[in-house]
């Protein structure tokens, strides 16, 4: 078991170093020259140098990678050009917001997509499995955006039970912090629901033609506990694992959300610092993402040995 998880931490840091490559080097396989880009068609030499300068292009690929990556090591994302604030500042200042509508997101996505997927696969075949699939299939085909515009419209223009645009810190109460995320919340889960409830069912069908479970049903055993206790136990790996890979549908989808409903978290200030081209906040960011998809990973080959433990093996 220890040696297993040993070898699972041990596999991210190659991965999180080539991670960090890639982010740094966004700096440079950018088209045109960055400094260029953000000191504007106003700027002169010597403004585009000193960006330049700011930036360490003058300086050896190489020697301002190791440079960046010891920043990286002891904390420092580095500073933002336009507003001159660490990135870590900005990224603390906004990372409530969207850490709150990832966590509504997942357990909304959760609580509902995995019964619809074992109900769909228990009525396999009749109008209710069909109606989960035609659902499953709207919200993989829907983009993201369009949803957030039409539950803006309904629920917040037309009958004006929920606000359509802002954020709450959940230090001012559960109800007011949870009002905003609402809407949001089914935008964004909507394509994941679509995702684990599929796949859900896909396993679940497979699990309840094997002969140990015609053995409990001919013993008399409940369909609920047959379900839920022994088909839904043995299909857990497939569900954890495409939970674990939906957390990226989350991360991307985020940055459309924040947008529509004007949330002011972390993919809002991607988007602000794209269009800056404020490059070290942009880095901050993507590398903070890449982070945690790489945690969530390995946080789900360790669930893996909880729910099957022949994988500790």
């Amino acid at each position: 078991m220890l040696r297993y998880i040993g070898q699972r931490v041990l596999a991210t840091v190659p991965v999180m170093a080539i991670v960090a490559l890639f982010v740094f080097s966004l700096l440079y396989i950018a088209p045109g020259d960055p400094a260029a880009i953000i000191a504007g068609d106003q700027a002169t030499p010597d403004d585009i140098a000193r960006i330049r300068e700011s930036l360490g292009l003058e300086r050896p690929f190489l020697v301002r990678f190791g440079e960046w990556s010891w920043q990286i090591l002891n904390g420092d994302l580095g500073t933002s050009i336009f507003t001159s604030l660490p990135v870590t500042a900005l990224i603390a200042q906004r990372i409530e917001p969207t850490l709150s509508l990832m966590l509504v997101t997942l357990v909304l996505a959760i609580t509902v997509a995995v019964p619809l997927g074992v109900l769909a696969a228990w009525k396999a075949g009749t109008w209710i499995d069909r109606l989960v699939m035609a659902f499953a299939v709207f919200g993989f085909s829907v983009p993201v955006f369009v949803v957030a515009y039409l539950l803006a419209y309904v629920f917040a223009l037309e009958l004006d039970w929920l606000p359509v645009q802002g954020y709450t810190p959940i230090a001012n109460g559960i109800w007011p912090w949870l009002q905003h995320l609402i809407l949001p919340s089914v935008a964004l889960g909507l394509v994941y629901i679509a995702l684990i409830a599929r796949i859900t069912r896909a396993t679940m069908l497979e699990i309840l033609s094997q002969d140990y479970i015609k053995t409990a049903r001919a013993k008399g055993l409940g369909q609920r506990a047959i379900l839920f206790l022994h088909a839904l136990k043995n299909a857990a790996v497939p569900i954890v694992t495409v939970i674990g890979i939906g957390i990226a549908l989350l991360i991307g989808g985020a940055v459309v959300t924040e947008s529509v409903f004007v949330i002011p978290g972390l993919g809002r200030l991607t988007i602000d610092a794209i269009l800056r081209r404020d490059y070290p906040v942009i880095q901050g960011i993507v590398l903070l993402f890449s982070f945690t998809y790489v945690l969530v990973n390995l946080g789900v080959d360790l669930v893996y040995t909880l729910v099957d433990p022949r994988i500790r093996y």
